[in-house]
């Protein structure tokens, strides 16, 4: 481990800090400013297997299950720190001149950023997939930077994180957005986690070593119809469609065999010294298809769990299919982790800076 990694992990708030959290799904990004170190003061998720996971691992934490059109946030003004969520991506109307707040009048960005409004947070954070970025030719993440400025927020450049960087063994890229309120960006300076030169493997992710103090525990998982398992095991490790013989192409592909493109996700076996390509809301669909390295199946609900650096004794409640969509849509909780890690390296210098005056 570097010397810079080392120092990485070793921030800690010097002072309480508070955060609020929007669209918390199963709790990742949460879960990752909770270590390092932010005290959450409230949770918004309309799902309500995501929030019946949430209280059964944190009963102490205020949930509110319901949509966030009917949340009024006006109590938390000016009494927190980092707000935080991760909207969903809907393209805007464009009827306005201004493209900014109204503009995006219907949409979850719009409830986001009303309850920033009532809040004035110090810091906003939000995230989403990379498509955000050509999402609309580009329109959607322009008024986004728009409604941004007129919130009295100075955005920091956005910037993709690759999971990979941040000791989470997955492919997964998301796109960040901090904004510092305008009245304190002399005092408050933002910057991005350094990355761990260390990348995990699906060997780190689901054996003892590093990242884990042991073995990944049973679960339940899916399984595949008999004539799936018997394609799937002709495929090697980290291969795909294309390693199966011409004509089992041809059956499992059907009418995909004559179009183009690489469809690399379609049969897919991951490999023990590779991270996990991106996990989706279901292991065993045929566009994204994630089967086991050695074993013949789909991942199953812990070993998702574990891909997305969940600690093995965070629970998950609903179905199958609700654990593995839960899972799916989760920030990385290490991704999490090291984005609140700079969240609070920017806080701490603030408070040394008003203490030194």
């Amino acid at each position: 481990m570097s010397d810079a990694w080392q120092m990485e992990l070793s921030t800690r708030p010097i002072q309480s800090y508070t955060s609020i959290e929007l669209f918390a799904g199963a709790g990742g990004l949460a879960l990752g400013l909770e270590k390092a170190g932010f005290e959450n003061l409230l949770l918004n998720e309309v799902d309500k297997y995501a929030c019946a996971t949430l209280r059964h691992n944190r009963p102490n934490w205020n949930v509110i299950e319901q949509s966030i059109s009917n949340v009024d946030f006006t109590a938390y003004l000016d009494k927190v720190d980092v707000l935080t969520g991760g909207f969903p991506c809907q393209a805007f109307s464009y009827a306005g001149k201004g493209r900014g707040f109204e503009d995006t009048r219907g949409t979850m960005f719009f409830e986001f950023a009303r309850a920033v409004k009532e809040v004035q947070p110090k810091v906003l954070v939000g995230e989403n997939v990379r498509g955000l970025l050509n999402h609309d030719n580009g329109r959607t993440l322009e008024t986004i930077k728009h409604t941004i400025a007129e919130l009295g927020y100075v955005l920091v450049p956005e910037r993709v994180l690759k999971a990979i960087h941040y000791d989470v063994p997955q492919k997964r890229e998301r796109i960040l957005l901090v904004a510092i309120r305008q009245d304190l960006v002399d005092v408050l300076k933002f910057a991005w986690p350094i990355a761990n030169t260390r990348i995990y493997t699906m060997r780190d992710a689901l054996k003892k070593g590093d990242l884990f103090d042991c073995d990944v525990p049973f679960s339940e998982g899916q399984a595949y119809p008999k004539r799936k398992k018997e394609i799937l095991d002709m495929v090697p490790a980290g291969g795909y469609w294309r390693d199966l013989p011409d004509d089992v192409q041809r059956e499992y592909m059907k009418a995909s065999y004559f179009l183009g493109g690489g469809k690399t996700g379609m049969a897919r076996r991951l490999s023990w010294d590779e991270p996990s390509l991106t996990l989706t809301c279901a292991p065993a669909q045929n566009q994204t298809e994630r089967c086991h390295p050695t074993e013949t199946r789909p991942l199953t609900v812990r070993e998702y769990a574990r891909i997305q650096t969940f600690p093995d004794d965070w629970a998950f409640v609903g179905s199958i299919s609700q654990q593995y969509k839960q899972i799916g849509n989760a920030v990385p909780v290490n991704l999490a982790f090291a984005v609140g890690r700079s969240l609070v390296r920017m806080l701490n210098h603030a408070v040394s800076q008003e203490n030194a005056a």
